[in-house]
């Protein structure tokens, strides 16, 4: 066997930097194997922590060198410029409705009713007979004041025809002045007399005509008091008996109360050319207001104790719908011709504590929050009085994602009213606004 290189002396070869003991007992190759193999295990360890090690390092170099996350997108919200309309508006008010006119019925004379010539809750015209009083013995008083005239009339007959006799004969002095003055004084006597006879017979043909007691005015008559063959009491208002009562329902009126600061809003109005009288009214379960009339009488002063003031309006009521008592909504219309005015949904409305708000997009894109003054609700869409202009593009859907100061993307809506919307239930003075037509 050949080495390279020469051999080493006791059995070693060299080989290169390494030298071989060819010779070395079997027994101390095995004893020094297992040392070999530990440190082969440390260095397989370390090699596998340090590619570890390296592969972290890369990650985060990785990591490091990746771009930034990109940016949310903005926000899609619906725009649209307020709607311009031109409304009526209205102050709210609540009263109820009473009588036209009322009347108790009561007679005039004392007697024992003979009839009744109507039936509970009639309408009743004016003039017609409701109750008979028995007449006979207001017919026996006519009869015997009738006779009382023509006994003053004979009385006055034969006193004047004393007198003028008398006369011719004072061209002779066959009577004196003395008998002459008496006998015109026994003549303006008879004239007396017999006036006071007609005016007792005027009397008893009252009595007689009171007897039929009559409707006074037309309307609705009430149930009846007294039923036939009572006695009733006439004459005195304090003593006589109830018949009946009378509510005149054709019109009718609506009272109610203002509170001062409407009534002042009314004056201004009033002063500046407005202050109309023109009102509807809508009863409890009516959704609309389907009753119209006009404001006939505002009471001379306010009432101290409530700070209000009375008011009343009068309404057609031909078929006798309305009853006296009935309770009702009423709106009052400002009197000024239709104004244009900015419209908004209701739903658009923000409130920060105690502003409220519309949230519009500027020509950037972003949003922008204004403070705004409200009106009455009409057709589902707010008014706006102050705060927004007509070129102002509010956002109408998707507030949920509008941020003050934030990117919004825009598309373009419409504002359309809801003319079946209601009111709002709980609204500010001046409550209500109608389209102008």
């Amino acid at each position: 066997m050949s080495f390279a290189r020469g051999s080493a002396p006791g059995g070693r070869v060299k080989q290169g930097n390494f030298v071989l003991n060819v010779h070395a007992p079997i027994e101390v190759a095995n004893r020094r194997a297992p040392t070999r193999t530990r440190a082969r295990g440390w260095r397989g360890g370390a090699a596998v922590l340090a590619l570890l090690v390296i592969a972290g390092l890369v990650g985060v170099k990785l990591l490091l060198r990746a771009p930034a996350s990109a940016a949310p997108p903005p926000a899609d919200v619906t725009v649209a410029a307020p709607l311009v309309r031109k409304v009526v508006e209205w102050d709210d008010y609540v009263g109820r409705f009473t009588a036209s006119q009322a009347v108790e019925v009561r007679p005039r004379v004392s007697g024992q009713v003979m009839a009744r010539r109507f039936k509970d809750g009639d309408l009743v015209q004016k003039g017609q007979v409701l109750f008979v009083i028995d007449p006979r013995p207001f017919q026996a008083a006519q009869a015997e004041a009738a006779a009382n005239v023509a006994a003053a009339e004979s009385a006055l007959g034969l006193a004047r025809a004393d007198l003028a006799r008398a006369a011719r004969l004072t061209g002779d002095d066959a009577v004196s002045g003395g008998e002459i003055d008496q006998l015109r004084a026994k003549a303006r006597s008879a004239e007396a007399a017999l006036a006071a006879a007609r005016a007792r017979l005027r009397q008893r043909a009252l009595d007689v005509e009171f007897t039929q007691v009559r409707a006074p005015i037309s309307g609705r008559v009430s149930d009846r008091r007294v039923d036939v063959g009572n006695l009733v009491a006439g004459g005195d208002a304090g003593a006589t008996t109830l018949l009946t009562s009378i509510n005149a329902l054709d019109p009718i009126y609506f009272t109610f109360d203002a509170s001062e600061a409407l009534f002042l809003k009314a004056q201004r109005d009033r002063q500046q050319g407005g202050g109309g009288s023109l009102v509807q009214v809508r009863l409890q379960d009516e959704p609309d207001y389907r009753w119209t009339g006009r404001i006939d009488f505002t009471d001379n002063g306010l009432d101290p104790r409530s700070g209000t003031i009375r008011g009343r309006a009068v309404l057609a009521n031909p078929q006798g719908f309305l009853r006296p008592g009935l309770f009702g909504d009423m709106r009052l219309a400002d009197g000024k011709a239709p104004q244009p005015a900015l419209l908004v949904p209701d739903a658009a409305i923000q409130t920060d504590q105690a502003r409220k708000m519309v949230l519009t997009v500027g020509p950037d894109g972003r949003v922008l929050a204004k403070p705004v003054t409200l009106g009455a609700l009409v057709g589902g869409l707010r008014i706006v009085k102050a705060g927004l202009s007509p070129a102002d593009r509010v956002v109408i859907e998707g507030m949920q994602g509008a941020q003050p100061g934030g990117k919004v993307s825009a598309h373009p809506g419409r504002i359309v009213p809801d003319v079946a919307a209601p009111a709002a239930e709980a609204a500010p003075a001046a409550a209500q606004a109608t389209f102008a037509r």
